[in-house]
């Protein structure tokens, strides 16, 4: 199983290897790592730091889809979570710049983001509703409500340890790689060394099983829409520190698709069952690294979200098992026949293999056919 899942990885990281190529032929410096103020610096540094909230909010829509389900709301509670925050702050007057205001701001949008996600999991879970529907309503009222929460205005806030939560670093390396970095090694420490990863593709894939099995799919699916709205309001705090201000209408627009997309790009099927979390961190990687391939090789805005769509589209012809097949069959038309077995009975031997080649080339000296 190992072996297969490993295999599944390949194509992400040859795609991967590939735009990282690109970017250096475009870029001669594209792979420079300088140190400026006890911070690295340089293109590669800025993939993982920009990119980690498409990785938080991918490893919350992994467990969603591993069980069949999906959400739709994570950009806007990312929205709600930055507005909360910066407003949380804001409230603060003078007190904008203490440590205790920006922790309070944060905890509030956290305990905000998990709410949603949990209001998430009992629609789908207990009123059984379409989880594209249950969740589309709120990407629908919660960008309403980001809104709401801000006045429809954008709130910039001026507070120097709510920022370092985006711009600060630990021994060089920027706390939100160390974020993400932190929130991977606990996720896969929580499904791959507990049994809780097995009852999640056990329900992903055949639910009826699972609950004969006796699995409560009901407990398992609100606690993936749970942490799924958890990592969202993280990326929120994320998005709403490194600009200093919350934008309910335009933060974490359309964030939802590209989770979604490194979701499937990493090797988890729609369909839920199998997971993967390497997968994950690899796709997130590739839509990142693809988001600033385009500013780096200077592709106009205006052709930006096209050129995305081609590669992407080559990226899951590259992943499909059929189009590969496709592909090789004429480098294998040279060789013998394949027969395929359609029932019991002995493997076909050497002589069959001889007879059936003669018939297939119409040599003279193939048995006849009784009719």
């Amino acid at each position: 199983m190992r072996s297969a899942q490993t295999r599944r990885l390949v194509w992400p990281l040859l795609v991967l290897a590939g735009l990282l190529v690109a970017n250096l032929a475009a870029t001669p410096g594209f792979f420079e790592i300088s140190v400026k103020g006890g911070r690295l610096y340089g293109s590669l540094v800025d993939i993982l730091h920009f990119g980690t909230p498409l990785l938080l909010i991918s490893l919350g829509m992994t467990l969603v889809i591993a069980l069949r389900g999906i959400d739709l709301s994570v950009g806007a509670v990312v929205a709600v979570s930055g507005a909360l925050a910066c407003e949380t702050i804001a409230a603060a007057g003078g007190g904008q710049g203490s440590a205790a205001t920006a922790a309070a701001a944060v905890a509030v949008a956290l305990g905000a983001s998990a709410l949603l996600g949990l209001w998430n999991g009992f629609l789908v879970s207990v009123l059984r509703i379409q989880p594209i529907v249950a969740t589309l309503i709120l990407m629908v009222a919660g960008r309403g409500l980001a809104q709401l929460i801000t006045g429809g205005q954008i709130t910039t806030v001026r507070s120097e340890p709510y920022r370092e939560i985006a711009a600060g670093s630990l021994a060089a390396v920027p706390f939100t790689v160390i974020v993400a970095a932190t929130t991977v090694l606990l996720m896969w420490l929580l499904v791959r060394r507990t049994a809780l990863g097995l009852l999640i593709e056990a329900v992903g894939g055949n639910a009826e099983a699972g609950r004969l099995a006796g699995i409560r799919a009901t407990g398992l699916s609100v606690a993936a829409y749970t942490f799924c709205g958890l990592c969202a309001g993280l990326a929120g705090v994320i998005i709403s520190a490194n600009t200093g201000s919350a934008d309910g209408n335009n933060a974490g627009l359309w964030i939802e698709l590209d989770a979604i997309l490194a979701v499937v790009i990493g090797g988890t099927l729609l369909t839920g069952g199998r997971f993967s979390i390497a997968g994950t961190v690899l796709g997130a990687l590739i839509v990142q690294t693809l988001s600033t391939t385009v500013y780096t090789m200077g592709v106009p805005p205006e052709s930006a979200l096209v050129f995305k769509a081609i590669v992407v589209f080559l990226v899951c012809l590259l992943q499909s098992p059929r189009f590969r097949a496709q592909v090789a069959a004429p480098f294998r038309r040279g060789g013998p026949p394949i027969r395929a077995r359609t029932g019991p009975g002995p493997a076909p031997t050497e002589e069959d293999d001889v007879t059936t080649a003669a018939t297939n080339a119409g040599s003279p000296g193939a048995p006849e056919v009784q009719r």
